[in-house]
């Protein structure tokens, strides 16, 4: 019998529908990737989070690599990867081994991730820095897109806690990205139950920071659908994110990893996906993926 639910907004939904369903994948295309991974001692959110498009990702020989390790000082409540205040400590030969990785997998387009590392007096912005320098000194042609955590925390003053935050993300960013990714993922209402440890204004305050630091480099920003949010309300959210300039957006249902996790409320249809992608390239943002399955990192090349 399945527990009963700790989550007082969100009451179960019934069971996934057909187009949610997909093929796991045949083993043969799978194990070029998770070769080289398993060989360069590296994690990917592919695998940590379940990804359910890992499959085709890696048929394509592409990966999203998950830096600072596998436990996430936060505890969102959406989240497969695994979590804890006390992570391992950072493992100083990452960065090579991510580039090493990249180089022997041939990929143009990488897309770097991380746990959130509020153990780290900056947050985790090396471990972005450290590692796109090694990717460019191995494979320099390589086009690189960041998804990163928030970078908030170690000051008890508010706006010194904005001028560290703002330091850390001049540093990825000084790093020429050719993306710059930090998520929302779900509307205001909801942000206290679903992303603990972060906050809505405070994600919409990086990601207009981002434009103001580097506004040669395009800002995306994505939702999960089904966590109890209103039509109106995920329109909404998009309006905030294209009043701080956020250009690119991405639009997927999410998917209950456990039954420790929230549970899903409702299954958007294909069709309310393309709605909503619809309204959201009115509102001008520049490139939209949106659809049940869709992710952060999915077919994040503009040019794929």
């Amino acid at each position: 019998m399945a527990r009963p639910s700790r989550y007082s907004a969100i009451p179960p939904a019934e069971r996934m529908p057909a187009w949610l369903r997909r093929p796991v994948g045949q083993a043969s295309e799978l194990a070029a990737v998770q070769a080289v991974v398993k060989q360069q001692r590296l994690h990917t959110i592919c695998e940590e989070g379940r990804c359910p498009n890992r499959a085709e990702c890696y048929a394509a020989g592409t990966a999203t690599f998950l830096l600072g390790g596998s436990i996430c000082t936060r505890s969102c409540a959406f989240c497969q990867v695994e979590k804890g205040q006390a992570p391992e400590p950072v493992d100083g030969a990452e960065a090579e081994q991510v580039a090493e990785a990249v180089a022997l997998l041939g990929l143009s387009y990488v897309v770097l991730t991380a746990v959130a590392r509020d153990d780290l007096a900056d947050h985790g912005a090396g471990l972005f820095t450290a590692a796109m320098a090694a990717i460019r000194r191995r494979s320099p042609a390589v086009a690189i897109e960041v998804l990163t955590p928030d970078f908030w925390g170690g000051q008890r003053d508010p706006e010194a806690g904005v001028a560290a935050q703002r330091q850390r993300l001049a540093a990825v960013l000084s790093a020429g990205p050719v993306c710059f990714n930090h998520n929302l993922e779900t509307v205001e209402r909801l942000q206290g139950e679903v992303r603990r440890g972060a906050t809505y204004r405070r994600s919409l305050g990086l990601l207009a920071a981002a434009r103001e630091l580097a506004p040669a480099i395009p800002t995306k920003s994505g939702l999960m659908l089904g966590l109890g949010e209103s039509e109106e309300e995920v329109v909404q959210t998009l309006r905030d994110l294209r009043a701080v300039d956020c250009q690119r957006l991405t639009l997927g249902q999410y998917l209950r990893p456990s039954l420790a996790h929230i549970p899903v409320a409702r299954y958007w249809s294909p069709d309310d996906f393309a709605r909503l992608g619809s309204i959201a390239r009115e509102l001008g943002f520049r490139q939209v993926r949106s659809g049940p399955l869709v992710r952060s990192s999915y077919h994040a090349d503009p040019a794929a």
